[in-house]
This record gives C-alpha cells, structure tokens and sequence, in this order.
C-alpha cells in the first residue's frame, strides 16, 4: 500500500474555489436530468505550464493554454446546444435528434491531465501543470474554468515520470493524491466531488447516475507499471455489487484498443508499432484478455478512453463498444446521455471562436 498523503493542505486549497457555489445551481440542473444521465468525456488536457513558459514542444504541439480556454469554453456551451439532426448533411442515428442537451452531470477525463509528471521542478513542491489543470478544470465559476463537477483519471504521462533519488515517485504521488482528494471521502473530509466507490491501492472508482454505473481505472484496470497496485480484484468485486442486475456500466480509461495503445516492440525496426512480437509499449493482449473476461458478464454499454491524439475513434472490439474523441488540448471531447432504453454520442471539436463547438460524429444503440 503507498505511504499516507503528504499534500493535503495545498489540494484542499485548490478545490476550495467548489465550494462558492455553482454556475448552475444543483436544484435546477437536477430537475432537468432526473430522467436521463448526460455527460462529457474529454482526455489528453497536457497541462504544459512550467515556471517560465510552456515546457519544450509544447507550443509547436498546440499544447498551450489558450486551447485548453478554448476547450473549457466549448465545454461549458453544451448545455445552449441541441442534439444534431445532421452532421455534414447525414442524419445522425441519435434519438434525442433536435431536443435540448440540457446540463451535463459532470465532466469525466481519460488521462494525461498534464503533460509531463505535473510539472514540478527540482525539489518536490507544487507542480505547476497540475497548478494549470486545476485552474482550467476543476469547477468554478467564470470563463476560464469548466462549469461541471469533474472526474479525474491519470495516464502515461502523468505516472510514468520518474524523479530524481531519493524521490523517485514523488511525480506519481502529488498526482495520485490529486485523483484522491478530489473524490475519495473519509470521516473527516468530504471532496469536492465524492463517488461512492474508492479503490485507494489503484485509485480506480466507481459511481452511479440515473440508469448507469460509471468506473473510472485510471490508465487501465489491471496496471502494475511503475509500481502501480492492479484494480482487477476491486473490478471484479465492484461490478458484483452495483451491476449484478444488468444494469448499464460505462468504464473510463487511458489506453484503448487502437494501434497506437496496443503496439510492440519491433527488433527489426528498433521501434514500438504495430507488427512488432516483443513486449507491450503500453498494455498487453493479455491485459486485454483479463479485462474483458471479467467485463463478459456485465452490461458494458460503452468504454471511453485517450491516449492517442489526433483521431476521433468509434469502434468495436471484444464486443465492447468504445469511443475516443480527438485529444482536449486538440479541442476534443464527448458528449453522451444515457436514457432508460438508449445512448446517444455526439463527438465534438471546439471552434476557433470561444464558445463554438462543431459536431463531428454520432452513434446510437438501444440499452
């Protein structure tokens, strides 16, 4: 088990903004939802803030924090917009086609929060692109900051910095903390957004809208990279208990079933890519295996996760349906309501004005 939390003042300091009160007010956004579960998924934010500046690349990759304001902006308009009846003169299959979106229930994230191990310098601190994360997406008001109750989950590039001895997980640590504090409940604290299932060795967990239950496992469920504690177990036992009745699941995570997150080692070539027999460069095909056995006897609806950046993804493997928008510092993200009988998607781009927001695909299917 990793040693107790050492940041709590400074996270409880950075969330304490939440508690001045909504943009939307509960009550109202409440009785807009109480029969359907609506949604955003986004992923791949890379928070790319250092000190003095962005860190190197960032800017030429488009990782700066005028997109990650344009993205928020796009974000907290989805409540102004309508289901599309058409996306580049198709009818779109959605059966909420021409209604109201309506108040998403929260914002949920993939991974890759930031950029580089949070940002921290040289001596265990603050990260400043976790400082920049929380400036952007943690609730608040105003329009430099998402408007929704967020739902964190961590990726590659926010575990897999290692730092310098004797600290060699401290990158690790401020951010598994940062996922803690945000949503885990003890006796004496109460997060800013508490879900009803906490798994503290994996920082997987669960919670439960209105027709669905939601699971979030971080870069995956069965990881044990960099000293990371599989949630496989937890999983198993989480979806015995809130899904045995076929209720919908909905699972978040990192790595998909993409060729970028399931490529190898290549020894002829001396790269990681797709026809490559040696090891994983991020999950295995027995990962995979492991996962979906124990997800065969559930009603798994969909799987949403990041990783790869460019592409916006719709696609079937398993058997499970998955979906991954174009990476957050891209302007991509999810929109996705959950009804008594369907689901409907909508993947979107932010525009090049603040607040715009351009469909670019759909998907529908009875539940």
């Amino acid at each position: 088990m990793r040693p107790i939390m050492k940041r709590r003042d400074f996270l409880r300091t950075a969330t304490a903004a939440v508690s001045t009160g909504l943009f939307y007010p509960s009550g109202f956004a409440a009785s807009q939802q109480n029969d359907s579960t609506t949604f955003v998924f986004t992923n791949d934010i890379h928070a790319c803030r250092m000190a003095n500046g962005l860190a190197p690349n960032c800017a030429e990759e488009g990782k700066t924090d005028e997109n990650l304001l344009r993205h928020v902006a796009a974000i907290n308009r989805v409540p102004e917009l309508s289901w599309p009846t058409t996306i580049s003169g198709k009818p779109t299959p959605l059966v909420g086609a021409g209604r109201k979106i309506g108040i998403p229930k929260g914002v949920v994230i993939g991974g890759d929060l930031t950029d580089d191990g949070g940002g921290q310098g040289a001596i265990p601190g603050e990260g400043y692109q976790l400082r920049q994360f929380s400036q952007r997406y943690q609730e608040g008001v105003g329009p430099d900051r998402v408007h929704f109750p967020v739902y964190l989950g961590l990726g590659n590039h926010d575990l897999d910095q290692d730092g310098p001895a004797p600290h060699v997980d401290w990158y690790r640590r401020e951010l598994r903390d940062y996922v803690e504090l945000n949503h885990r409940s003890t006796v004496f604290f109460k997060p800013p957004v508490p879900v009803t299932n906490y798994h503290v060795e994996s920082d997987c967990y669960s919670w439960d809208w209105p027709h669905v239950h939601l699971v979030q496992t971080q870069r995956f469920a069965g990881d044990t990279t960099k000293g990371a504690i599989s949630g496989l177990e937890w999983l198993a036992d989480d979806l015995a208990t809130y899904a045995a009745n076929r209720k919908p699941v909905i699972l978040f995570q990192h790595y998909g079933w993409d060729p970028f997150s399931t490529e190898m080692w290549d020894a002829d070539k001396q790269t990681f890519d797709g026809e490559g027999k040696g090891p994983p460069h991020w999950w295995s095909a027995d990962d995979r295996s492991k996962m979906v056995d124990l997800l065969r006897p559930y009603n798994v609806i969909g799987l949403f996760h990041g990783h790869q950046h460019e592409t916006a993804m719709i696609y079937n493997r398993d058997g499970i349906d998955i979906f991954k928008p174009k990476a957050g510092f891209m302007g991509g993200f999810a929109v996705v309501n959950v009804m008594a009988d369907a689901m409907d998607i909508v993947l979107c781009e932010a525009g090049e004005h603040h607040g715009s927001v351009r469909f670019t695909d759909s998907f529908s299917k009875p539940i």
